[in-house]
């Protein structure tokens, strides 16, 4: 899809009140942002919507102006937006972004979260109020001391709903849902997986669902990345089991984690702990084999792995070694980044392993890269852990649970996903006894 030329446009074309442009352009916004011209009519228009955008794209600011158009006037005695995100700093956010941009005294907003007295917070409620911002888990607990009425409520929005599943607040959410007869949903994201699809898909049906895509104009030159993306822990732990088999390709890596705890752990669940060339940097106890620099390990012809707890490692050149695993993605994306991009000393590739909850730092860092990382088919024989240490091989037993797993995720999608693109295919796989020429790459238009 062409991409909007935001200068071409002016805030009038949002069908914003001229109250709200004058808000908008005393902040200094003169064009709006492409999810508000994409989203703002379908919003207007009572539409349920699914926005999925990068951090910096302006969805806080789409929905607070969605919601000060539609409910017009304020005045009311109990809440017609009800407004959920997943810390208090993001409800401190929101309630700026609403006295930034209310100019109509009557609206009266509440932020709830768990730092103020839940009594404080019921009287805020029954006292009279229009929009409610709140953390998911207290706005549960305050509808079941009967202090928040969802009786009234026109619309119920999600913002940073996939943080909102990384803190396990489906239950809340849905509980909160199910007592709302019937409004607009609203749901603001950076990633859309499958756990975001199954928490929303009881109260959004035919959402229409909007991406957009903003990258950086300037594409970061990277050494060759691939992502895996697994459903968990132990999934990924079997996939670094079957990729290090091969010691003919993979004769050096590094695997980096984020803890030392788990460095050791990850040391005694690779090859059962049996293998004689898996090493651990720094170890926790003195009795363990390790390394204590990466330069010893990458001259030591009998070590071949060696695993690395971000936390306790400051070395910045990654010389001698031709793979990298990311287990985990580093806490700080900057460790990432600064690992991969290229430098004329080093030559490796960046293989990186993610669930469905690590999926908002991945885009993050494809955001500054200004690349989207290519994805890598999942090898045949890859033993995938289901729910309950269920196990099964890909294409065996789950082969039709997969297909139509994959025909539903079609379905949800309908045609407001954007396809993939032939710079996205997955096209490389380090899974065959074989080097595979990485493709080069190339930048997500």
């Amino acid at each position: 899809m062409a991409s909007i030329k935001k200068e071409s446009v002016s805030l009038e074309q949002l069908k914003l009140s001229k109250p709200l442009v004058s808000a908008m352009s005393a902040l200094g916004y003169l064009s709006p942002k492409e999810v508000q011209l994409r989203t703002m009519s379908r919003i207007l228009g009572g539409q349920d919507v699914i926005a999925i955008g990068p951090e910096g794209s302006g969805k806080t600011t789409t929905y607070v102006l969605a919601t000060l158009m539609r409910l017009k006037t304020g005045g009311g005695d109990a809440p017609r937006a009800l407004i959920l995100v997943p810390t208090k700093e993001k409800v401190l956010e929101v309630l700026d972004c609403f006295a930034k941009l209310n100019r109509n005294d009557t609206f009266r907003i509440v932020g709830i979260h768990a730092d103020t007295p839940i009594d404080e917070q019921v009287e805020d409620l029954t006292d009279g109020v229009d929009i409610v911002v709140a953390i998911p888990s207290r706005a549960r607990a305050i509808y079941l001391k009967l202090g928040l009425n969802t009786n009234k409520i026109q619309m119920m929005i999600l913002d940073d709903a996939a943080d909102l599943v990384k803190q396990w607040l489906q239950l809340p959410i849905n509980e909160l849902a199910r007592s709302i007869q019937k409004c607009q949903h609203l749901v603001f994201t950076e990633v859309m997986h499958q756990k975001l699809e199954y928490m929303i898909e009881d109260f959004m049906l035919t959402p229409a669902v909007i991406e957009i895509d903003e990258l950086l104009e300037t594409e970061v030159a990277t050494f060759p990345q691939l992502v895996y993306h697994v459903p968990n822990f132990r999934t990924k732990l079997n996939l670094l089991n079957l990729l290090l088999k091969d010691t003919e390709v993979f004769d050096k890596a590094v695997v980096f984690v984020n803890t030392r705890l788990t460095a050791q752990t990850l040391s005694k669940d690779l090859f059962n702990g049996k293998a004689d060339d898996v090493f651990v940097y720094k170890p926790l106890f003195f009795d363990e084999a390790g390394f204590e620099s990466l330069a010893a390990f990458s001259i030591n012809d009998k070590a071949r792995v060696l695993i690395v707890a971000n936390e306790n490692f400051e070395e910045t050149t990654l010389s001698g070694i031709p793979f990298i695993f990311h287990f985990e993605l580093p806490e700080d994306r900057m460790r990432y980044i600064n690992r991969v991009i290229k430098t004329e000393e080093v030559d490796l590739v960046s293989l990186n392993f993610v669930t469905d909850l690590e999926l908002p730092e991945l885009r993050k860092i494809e955001q500054a890269l200004g690349q989207k990382i290519e994805e890598a088919a999942l090898p045949e024989d890859l033993l995938i852990e289901e729910s309950g240490n269920k196990t099964t091989k890909q294409k065996s037993k789950h082969a039709k649970e997969l297909e139509l797993a994959k025909a539903a995720e079609e379905v949800f999608r309908n045609a407001a996903f954007k396809p993939k693109k032939d710079s996205n295919a997955k096209t490389t796989n380090y899974s065959s006894g074989e080097k595979a020429k990485m493709n080069k790459q190339k930048k997500h238009g």
